[in-house]
């Protein structure tokens, strides 16, 4: 085919690279001068034998010469090298080949090779690389809702539209159907005639929107109106009924009904005798009647259901109401304790037979302890069913309406066995100081309350981790799935009420994942189709198929897992897995 081609002592290969390479300030001294220019958008590789003692191979940006006769005198051929701007093709290339062993046929030709080599060419084929710009919405999805809502659709211009079955974010459904964004854009153009008719028909429904939820406000404000006027005949909600009839909320009503009948004798004993410590009593009972009214409040709004202003829930309402009760109970209890001890230091008064007040205290110490005793015994029970002792669901506020009543029924036994020493001391020895002693000190031990209720709700509305053995056992269950390589950057909160927010970083085995994709699919068929692929086109349809499937493969395993970590810890409300 080309002379001199036959008998040399073994071929020598030459690749050639049409490939942009580094630039000539770059380029190694070996390296002659450099074609720019070349093709861009892909790679191709040509492979040719050459019966030669040099093995030449020939770049983008490159050109290098290597001897297999030891001597470095060799150069390259006249053929080899090209114009700045000249870009080199392959039939350039074959001929600085021919030329090179053009220039070397009249040496001396080795004996045992006498066929005539081939020259093999191999093209390397790469896809050529997309350039989806700045914002790419071709292949985006969107629900029938948003298409009528955003492109003013009725039902009936979807009907002809091509509907998509995709797996559904949601727990309680498994598929939803979706539509193509551009076919919903080209329908909405084609329905409103232009981009312009389309943007004014959403103006319009616009204003209608904002004029009907006006309406709506205005009708809720004349609904509530009438059931002022009328009386409100709506039934009580049975949920609400059940939540103050047992557990936290039982433990609040009963505190509220005891420190309201406390509050109230407190005061009469207090204006018959004068004494300071009763006055304190008094103020610590309306403190405490007016912080669990406050509780119950939050507790009846704790109950609400999620909504899309809140979509975690109302539960940290406990703890803002304890927040705001821990505050309270500083300001008011401690507050006027203090004010009324120092004022009785600084002009002490007589006091009165302090008989009644006896009384009084004596009953207060039993219904408080009473309370006391009914809210410890519900920290007990809830304690063991969350399997932490009594110091640790105190501590960390597990049930915050709970702390605070037992917390306050302690400091309110305490506080009347400190005003009843005072008032003995003050009794025996006639001095008033002693009274104003214990409202000072009650004042000191509701202010030691308040502290603790607001450091503790503090911590809890901040978010702050579970138990590091609990996050261990949630890490592991992940972390045994053949599915999950590691995890990282595990973070686990408490939301409120015991209720967990997990979220970590997932390192699945893409193995495994496509595994099971194939384990669904047939085999045979996907073999059939291989067997078919000829051109890089059919190449590339077939595996843009395989790997959108194989993605939506990876979210199902993503929902499984949660599902999963979920029903095994049912304190875990809410799961994100964010894929690594």
């Amino acid at each position: 085919m080309f002379p001199g081609l036959a008998q040399r002592q073994w071929q020598v290969f030459c690749r050639v690279y049409l490939q942009h390479r580094a630039s000539l300030s770059q380029l190694p001294p070996r390296v002659s001068r450099p074609c720019h220019g070349w093709q861009k958008g892909g790679m191709h590789n040509l492979w040719f034998s050459l019966p030669d003692f040099r093995i030449a191979s020939l770049a983008t940006g490159q050109v290098q010469f290597y001897s297999s006769s030891g001597s470095s005198k060799d150069g390259p051929p006249a053929a080899a090298s090209c114009g700045p701007d000249v870009p080199p093709t392959a039939e350039k290339v074959l001929a600085g080949a021919m030329q090179a062993s053009s220039d070397t046929s009249g040496s001396k030709t080795p004996q045992g090779l006498t066929k005539t080599e081939a020259i093999q060419v191999k093209v390397r084929a790469v896809l050529k690389k997309r350039d989806y710009g700045s914002k790419y919405t071709q292949n985006n999805f969107i629900t029938a809702v948003r298409a009528m809502n955003e492109f003013c659709l009725k039902p009936s211009d979807l009907v002809q539209l091509r509907k998509i079955r995709r797996r559904s974010p949601h727990d309680d459904t498994e598929a939803f159907t979706v539509f193509l964004r551009s076919d919903v854009e080209a329908k909405a153009l084609d329905v409103w005639g232009s981009p312009e008719a389309l943007a004014r028909e959403r103006k319009i429904r616009k204003e209608v929107e904002k004029e009907y939820e006006e309406n709506i406000f205005r009708n809720q404000q004349l609904l509530k109106e009438y059931k002022d006027f009328w009386g409100n005949t709506k039934p009580r909600s049975g949920s609400k009924r059940a939540t103050f009839s047992q557990g936290p909320g039982k433990v609040v009503m009963v505190a509220i009904c005891i420190n309201g009948l406390n509050f109230f004798f407190k005061l009469l004993a207090w204006v018959y005798t004068g004494s300071a410590s009763m006055f304190s009593e008094a103020i610590h009972s309306l403190a405490d009647t007016c912080n669990q009214a406050l509780l119950a409040i939050g507790i009846s709004q704790s109950i609400r259901n999620p909504d899309a202003v809140h979509p975690y829930g109302f539960s940290n309402m406990r703890y803002i109401a304890s927040l705001i009760s821990g505050v309270g109970i500083f300001m008011m209890g401690a507050g006027l304790s203090w004010y009324h001890g120092i004022m009785g230091l600084l002009h002490p008064q007589p006091i009165e037979s302090l008989l009644w007040a006896y009384c009084i205290l004596a009953g207060s110490l039993v219904s408080e302890g009473a309370t006391l005793l009914v809210a410890i015994n519900e920290i007990k029970k809830s304690a063991s069913q969350q399997g932490v002792s009594f110091y640790e669901y105190v501590m960390q506020s597990r049930d915050p309406s709970t702390n605070v009543v037992l917390l306050e029924d302690a400091a309110a036994v305490l506080g009347v066995i400190m005003a009843s020493s005072c008032m003995g001391l003050t009794s025996l020895t006639g001095n008033p100081l002693y009274d104003s002693l214990g409202s000072l000190g009650v004042g000191t031990l509701l202010g030691a309350v308040s502290a603790f209720l607001i450091y503790t709700n503090t911590e809890a509305l901040l978010g702050r981790s579970i138990q590091a053995e609990h996050v261990q056992k949630l890490t592991e269950f992940l972390e045994n799935d053949p599915a999950v390589r590691a995890i990282h950057d595990v973070k686990a909160t408490d939301i409120g009420l015991s209720k967990v927010r997990f979220k970590a970083e997932v390192d699945f085995d893409g193995r495994v994942v496509t595994r099971s994709y194939l384990e669904k699919q047939d085999i045979e068929q996907i073999l059939n189709d291989i067997q078919l692929v000829k051109t890089t086109d059919e190449l590339e349809n077939f595996m843009l198929k395989h790997g959108e499937n194989i993605i939506d493969t990876l979210g199902a395993e993503v929902d499984r897992l949660e599902k999963e970590l979920k029903q095994r810890n049912p304190e875990v409300r809410h799961v994100d897995l964010e894929i690594l």
